[in-house]
């Protein structure tokens, strides 16, 4: 039998005593009435069998424990592991009730939890008004039966996400899974977690076979799981696994079973019970997989399964409502966000999941949904607009947790989009002391640790400085002053020797203004590599405007077979032909490039297939819109291609300003609908003059 913290209490106080002691004197050394102690004797003789202990109680005399002194060394030592449960923390003992709500169904008087957490039945009632509330997020009412005790009620589903989220919400996973996976000796920490009230929930035994079980089957689809994925699906089946042991019932959920999809995430979840059936040697329910096969199907794995990504693709309402999805998160900028090819493909990775578990009703923890909402609160706002194209679409509300994830995706494209608006490069710096030989590379050793590729750094001596090498770095970090003779204009930050932390955060401003700064270099180097810039910039503008092709077609063609006309124009060579078909192909499968808002098509991709950067236009022979249903009524197609060369920055800035162009030229547009190749060149050319202006003026 477990020990319940008021056993622990009764049995530190009579192993301490020399002699018998009242009921009365027990009562008063662990705060509670006389009565309730004299009730919590009536079962102490069970967990005694396990010590070769005996409770012995004599009227006239009083109450001790009969035994040896070793075992009474072992009992108290027991009763002294274990975490640090403090009884009056109402938080933390309130998370104890729930903990033994959930451990087991059934009927239970309120005194047994009164002595599970170790207060009166009165607080213990009242602590469980407070978690009412929590219980029927996920479906479960406390239902008291007068004269009987208390029951929970709720369907099996809600149950194991009640479970779930209890854990996820107070047992950290890592240490769950070094504490139940690893060989070897335990931490203190994991030690702590078996010995803790929150951790009993978790059978030792079951844990670790469920883990051998699931880790020997070596499937993709477990081994790329997050932390937390991987260690809820083991807990769900532990906890399916310890209840089937006990033969209890397990009900059938076939409300949703019929939906489940009989793929490759089923049948994995069928390998898995087919494991835990030889292991365990116990028949497990056929509603077991489909549960399991939920687990896998809403969990967020570290890799994406790129193939499983593009089966899922094809679905035109997911692509609509991507878009939508944008489109409310900030419309002035969601064209631009819509040609970043890795935010379109994390977020439908994020989405398969996502929808799996809100459509199902699963849980899933955001450790820093806190930090997003204090951090990004701008950000979180949107996505909150975002969540609401979800609900939309699923007709489920949107958890908070879920938003927050959602803000991680689209805060990311942000950053990229204001990262190409800038260029990041690594810091020279010069690392100083006396010699340049003892502390200054002490110092470097520690600022590599923390800044990695952020800065080159090089150990000087105080003499070692020349004016040249003043000229090369960005600025100096010294453990001696420097005067400006020495320094020249570069900047110096001074530094205790041991760089405290004020002067690691004074390194990072001046690192993070700097990476954002041209290199230093020689007036006339400088010049030199402005000239190959503004040189290469040139040519490449020339090539496009030069090169700048329009084609039309029947209004009848289909995507397809544009794609394969499309080829042909941009290469005689059939083997390029079927690379640029098929990257084109690739990245309109990541979102559908037909803009029924702006009316018009932009077909685009970095390939091999081509040599040089190329615009060209495509329109139907009659000037009409495209009749094929896939084009929206569009009346112009796009295509511009990007080589995979060296010249990929400068080409995609120009392909960059191009795409704005279509959008907020309406005059170019209008000149591009009248179908004059000439008239359409003259105002490439017009437009691509000023993006070069405006890259000479970025490089001076």
């Amino acid at each position: 039998m477990e020990l319940t913290p008021r056993m622990k209490q009764i049995f530190q106080v009579l192993l301490q005593e020399p002699a018998a002691v009242s009921v009365k004197y027990l009562a008063q050394q662990i705060g509670v009435s006389r009565r309730t102690v004299q009730r919590e004797l009536e079962y102490i003789n069970v967990p005694l069998k396990d010590y070769e202990l005996e409770f012995v109680s004599r009227t006239g005399v009083g109450i001790w424990i009969e035994g040896s002194m070793q075992e009474k060394h072992r009992l108290f030592a027991e009763c002294s592991a274990g975490d640090d449960y403090d009884v009056s923390n109402r938080e933390e003992r309130r998370k104890r009730l729930i903990l033994e709500i959930l451990k087991e169904k059934g009927l239970r008087k309120l005194y047994y939890y009164s002595s599970q957490v170790g207060v009166s039945e009165a607080t213990a009632s009242a602590d469980l008004e407070a978690v009412e509330g929590w219980l029927g997020q996920y479906g479960l009412l406390v239902n008291r039966k007068p004269g009987s005790g208390i029951e929970i009620e709720g369907s099996e589903d809600n149950y194991r996400r009640a479970i779930r989220a209890f854990i996820n919400e107070n047992i950290d996973t890592q240490v769950v899974r070094e504490a139940y996976e690893d060989e070897g000796v335990s931490t203190v920490k994991e030690m702590s977690l078996k010995k803790s009230n929150l951790g009993q929930i978790l059978n030792d035994d079951i844990m670790k076979r469920v883990m051998d079980c699931i880790n020997s089957l070596d499937h993709d689809r477990v081994l790329t799981l997050t932390e937390n994925s991987y260690v809820g699906l083991v807990i769900h089946i532990s906890i399916a696994i310890n209840r089937i042991l006990k033969n209890e019932v397990i009900e059938s959920a076939a409300d949703w079973r019929e939906s489940i999809t009989q793929d490759e995430d089923y049948r994995l979840a069928g390998l898995i019970v087919e494991a835990l059936q030889r292991e365990f040697d116990v028949d497990i329910p056929q509603v077991e997989i489909s549960y399991i096969c939920l687990h896998i199907k809403g969990a967020k794995h570290e890799k994406i399964q790129w193939s499983d990504v593009q089966l899922d693709i094809e679905n035109k309402r997911l692509q609509q409502m991507v878009n939508e999805m944008i489109d409310v998160f900030n419309p002035e900028q969601a064209y631009l966000i819509k040609q970043d090819d890795e935010f379109i493909q994390g977020l439908l990775a994020h989405l398969q999941p996502t929808l799996i578990r809100l459509i199902y009703g699963m849980q899933i923890q955001n450790p820093v949904l806190k930090e997003i909402r204090a951090g990004y609160p701008d950000i979180y706002r949107s996505c909150e607009k975002v969540a609401q194209v979800l609900e939309r679409y699923t007709g489920k509300k949107v958890p908070e947790q879920e938003i927050g994830f959602l803000a991680v995706h689209f805060g990311a494209a942000l950053v990229r989009m204001e990262g190409r608006k800038e260029e990041i490069r690594r810091v020279q710096a010069g690392v100083v002391c006396s010699s340049g030989i003892g502390i200054s590379r002490l110092m470097s050793s520690k600022l590599e640790k923390v800044f990695r590729d952020q800065m080159q750094l090089t150990a000087y001596g105080k003499n070692d400085i020349t004016p040249y090498i003043a000229g090369r770095v960005d600025f100096f970090i010294s453990s001696i002053p420097m005067d400006s003779i020495e320094a020249g204009d570069t900047p110096v930050i001074l530094v205790n020797m041991l760089l405290s932390d004020d002067d690691i955060e004074n390194i990072r401003r001046m690192v993070y203004k700097y990476e954002r700064l041209p290199k230093k270099h020689k007036e006339a180097d400088r010049f030199s590599m402005q000239l190959e810039e503004i040189n290469l910039a040139a040519a490449q503008i020339s090539t496009v405007i030069k090169y700048m092709d329009l084609f039309k077609v029947d209004n009848q063609i289909g995507f397809e077979e544009l794609l394969i006309a499309v080829a042909e124009k941009m290469s005689p060579y059939s083997d390029r032909q079927e690379m640029i078909r098929e990257d084109i192909l690739r990245r309109e499968h990541i979102a559908s490039q037909i803009f029924a808002e702006f009316g018009f098509g932009l077909l685009h991709a970095r390939t091999k297939g081509v040599t040089r950067p190329n615009f060209s236009i495509c329109m139907t022979k009659d000037m009409e819109p495209f009749r094929h249903a896939y084009f929206k009524e569009i009346k112009v197609v796009f295509i511009m291609l990007v080589p995979v060369d060296d010249h990929q920055d400068v080409c995609r800035d120009i392909m960059g300003y191009i795409s704005s162009m279509l959008v907020e030229e309406y005059e170019f547009m209008d000149i591009v609908l009248s179908g004059n190749k000439e008239e359409i060149r003259e105002a490439l050319s017009r437009n691509l003059k000023k993006f070069f202006n405006k890259y000479i003026l970025r490089l001076s």
